[in-house]
């Protein structure tokens, strides 16, 4: 029986509110307006930082937790005759480096104990031609380890045998944009492309991975699905091997002669482009980083001509940067938020004011403090509900507008909707609760007095 009357009183209450803001809509848009925009913000930010959040871990899932990415630097001095190319008869000659190779590679895997695997690529910008379709590819010379080390699978066919890495065979793995380009419609399995001057059998096709833009600029990360995947044995026979040239180049240069000597540049003179060494331990990824750049500087004759990075390092520091962004913007959201909840204060506390011969009548009639407190706190309720339903329309809009706009990607969750309108609905209660009480504690004689 008292649960029936209060859910009458309540219903009561809610309909005179709403009454009572219908009779000022104008006013009470502007009041709900801080509401609105403080949810939409909230729901946008949450929805970017659910964005932001799965294309770290999708990012995580490309570049593996336990890797160590060695990346050569060419040698771009150019050659010319001025003077700054002169090296005067008493200063120490330019030392050289044999570059990142193989043998670095080799080494690394039965030096260093906490390395896993290394895979070494060798990447050549080149082409490839089907039944008369030419497109533009990247041919990458790998090891077995490759794929397992970047955590790539094969939708159809298999990896590479050792038969056919030991032995230099044409073959190739393809990635899913090279097969829809030059087979449209039909599979790649077992057929032949020629990529520059050698034909390749295919006989794998690689599972297909979305790689965003900005995983490729800040990463590093190639789309692999538009590479063209052999044994780096077989590039090396079939196609180039850059140490074989710059070593014919350097061989035919006397250290003996007389007369000044000429800078000479070599250009990239790496075998290999990249090399991937993998770890055992996340632990341990500093440690070795460290233990393989002064193994590989020695090698190298001590020249500093490679560069080491840890992407999950770059992967963390990005993460963190990406999180005191978004919680800037929520604070943000949330000062707009707090701003509603004011405007909803003073906007009631005035209407307390306006109503205060209404307020006399209800007390003289036999309404008590508590029916008055009821009364108003369901006007700013209302208008919170109100300000909520809006905002979290203008939210779902706004993210999808900043993804369409921007490339940013937005993902919208019921409970960031969930937590947003629960938070405007406390907020019409918290700042509903002092003009409430206002209202309540003016007595009944000095109401009706009042014009």
């Amino acid at each position: 029986m008292i649960d029936r009357i209060l859910l009458e009183k309540l219903k009561s209450n809610f309909i005179e509110a709403f009454r009572s803001i219908k009779t000022n809509k104008f006013r009470t848009f502007l009041t709900a307006l801080g509401i609105i925009f403080g949810v939409a913000a909230v729901i946008t930010m949450l929805a970017i930082g659910n964005g932001a959040e799965k294309e770290i871990l999708s990012q995580l899932e490309l570049v593996g937790v336990n890797d160590i990415v060695v990346t050569p630097i060419p040698d771009n001095e150019d050659t010319d005759t001025g003077q700054d190319d002169i090296e005067e008869e008493n200063s120490e000659p330019k030392r050289f480096s044999k570059g990142l190779d193989i043998l670095d590679a080799l080494s690394v895997k039965s030096i260093i104990p906490s390395v896993k695997t290394v895979s070494p690529e060798i990447i050549l910008n080149t082409y490839v031609i089907n039944n008369g379709k030419q497109n533009s590819v990247k041919l990458i010379g790998v090891t077995a380890s490759f794929f397992e080390a970047s955590n790539i699978d094969i939708e159809k066919g298999k990896f590479f045998s050792d038969y056919q890495t030991e032995n230099a065979l044409p073959v190739c793995i393809i990635g899913r944009k090279v097969e829809k380009k030059l087979f449209t419609g039909e599979s790649a399995l077992g057929k032949q492309i020629k990529v520059k001057d050698v034909w390749l059998q295919v006989i794998g096709i690689i599972e297909e991975k979305l790689i965003s833009d900005q995983a490729q600029e800040n990463l590093g990360i190639r789309d692999i699905n538009q590479d063209v995947y052999i044994p780096i044995k077989t590039f090396l026979v079939r196609y180039q091997d850059r140490k074989i040239i710059v070593d014919n180049l350097t061989a035919g240069i006397n250290p003996n002669q007389s007369g000044p000597k000429k800078r000479i540049s070599r250009g990239n003179y790496h075998q290999i482009d990249k090399l991937t060494v993998q770890v055992y331990n996340s632990n341990e990824l500093k440690a070795t980083a460290e233990v393989l750049s002064k193994m590989l500087k020695r090698r190298h004759n001590d020249l500093l001509d490679f560069e080491i990075t840890i992407p999950i390092q770059l992967l963390k520091q990005q993460q963190k940067t990406k999180q005191i962004f978004n919680i800037v913007l929520s604070i943000i959201a949330g000062i707009s938020l707090l701003i509603g909840g004011i405007g909803i204060m003073n906007i009631m506390l005035a209407s307390v004011l306006e109503r205060t011969k209404e307020i006399g009548i209800m007390r003289a009639i036999g309404a008590t403090q508590e029916d008055v407190i009821l009364q108003f706190l369901s006007e700013s309720v209302l208008i919170s509900l109100g300000g909520g339903i809006i905002g979290i329309m203008v939210g779902i809009v706004g993210a999808y507008a900043i993804e369409i706009a921007s490339g940013i990607e937005t993902i919208l969750s019921l409970n960031s909707i969930l937590i947003s309108f629960f938070i405007a609905v406390i907020i019409g209660l918290i700042f509903g609760i002092l003009p409430a009480k206002a209202a309540a504690n003016k007595r009944p004689i000095e109401a009706l007095r009042s014009e």
